[in-house]
């Protein structure tokens, strides 16, 4: 680990173990935070979830275009994809086939191997490039002695850390309470007071949502309107899953260490070749303080990746190939015939999805 870890480590343990909690955060969530923000729990000490997940880029990695994928808590030790956005997650499906439509929906992850929210916070707890905690012990261990093991306590009993796997059970569904809170799912975007007649867009954005819902076709996997897993908003997925063509990102060490190495997704999960190379597709509320784009991370700007929908498959673009080739969608991006002026609304208009936005105050 070196001088600048152990720094991050030190004010993380310092400070993060007790995090502000929010008023209106239930007793449950109020634990879950404590847990999120606390890098005790990782081997050795100084990976808490926030670490891949902060707040300030919507709970998108940290922001930072730089940072395609993250380094574990175990220096030089990193995984091979971008942190997908926790916030927003608490509302796709249990992972699924839906045999109307002929496709996979829901689940948790890039793709989609975590059934339920609740079964995915228990895998960064483990994996060797994340958290790296050697079982489940340690965690519950961690917490037990943490400054808030008497909230735990108080949330599911006074026997719940005498046995390990109800313990950390009872850890990961507290984590899953916090990402579905309204603290992680804010709904407060300059889209989200346009649709409560709060506010306006300006002329590019209202533009921008134009040619989204229209000739950009970004609305037929990306919903601008309320659909069946919000009654009332709009969540910019379908959590279904399509290959884009994405290329391998070269500037990611997992790559670099495993030159042979073939990112299939789906496929590689459901044990079906037809799926090869299809990630989920992630909402688009908070995209544009993400900082690096696609499940690898290979874009490094908002722009950046539009124009791929937009050009994937013109000639004289040099898109570098895709990393699997089979599967790939042809009928919704590629060569969409947008304009750089229609690529620039596009981008202008996903900004205004982003959570936090305070309208200018009356003259």
């Amino acid at each position: 680990m070196n001088g600048t870890r152990l720094c991050i480590a030190a004010l993380f343990v310092a400070v993060s173990a007790v995090p502000a909690l929010s008023a209106g955060l239930n007793p449950k969530e109020k634990l879950g935070k404590n847990i999120f923000f606390d890098a005790r729990l990782s081997v050795p000490a100084g990976q808490a979830c926030v670490e891949c997940h902060s707040p300030a880029s919507g709970f998108n990695g940290i922001g930072d275009s730089n940072k395609s994928v993250y380094e574990g808590a175990v220096a030089g030790a990193f995984g091979d994809r971008n942190p997908p956005a926790a916030a927003y997650a608490s509302y796709s499906p249990v992972f699924h086939y839906d045999q109307k439509e002929e496709m996979y929906i829901g689940g948790q992850f890039w793709d989609g191997r975590a059934a339920t929210l609740k079964e995915q916070a228990k895998a960064p707890f483990l994996n060797p490039v994340e958290q790296n905690n050697p079982h489940m012990r340690t965690v519950v261990k961690s917490v037990a002695n943490s400054n808030y093991a008497r909230l735990m306590k108080k949330v599911y009993g006074p026997s719940i850390f005498k046995n390990t796997g109800r313990a950390f059970d009872a850890i990961a569904d507290a984590l899953a309470a916090y990402q579905s809170s309204a603290e992680v799912n804010r709904f407060s975007s300059k889209f989200d007071l346009y649709q409560a007649g709060k506010t306006t867009l300006t002329k590019q954005e209202q533009e921008g949502l134009d040619l989204f819902n229209g000739k950009g076709k970004c609305a037929e996997c990306h919903p601008s309107t309320p659909g069946p897993y919000h009654p009332s908003k709009a969540l910019f997925t379908d959590y279904t899953y399509d290959n884009l063509g994405f290329p391998r990102n070269p500037d990611n060490p997992f790559y670099m260490s495993n030159p042979k190495y073939v990112d299939y997704g789906l496929g590689k999960i459901v044990k079906d070749t037809a799926q090869n190379g299809k990630f989920k597709v992630p909402t688009l509320r908070n995209i544009a303080v993400a900082g690096s784009y696609g499940h690898n991370g290979y874009f490094k700007t908002l722009r950046e990746i539009v124009d791929f929908y937009n050009t994937r498959d013109v000639a004289g673009t040099n898109w570098p190939p895709p990393e699997v080739k089979e599967n790939l969608n042809t009928e919704e991006m590629g060569n969409l015939g947008l304009t750089d002026a229609d690529v620039d609304a596009i981008v202008l208009f996903l900004g205004t999805l982003t959570d936090g936005y305070a309208p200018p105050s009356p003259r």
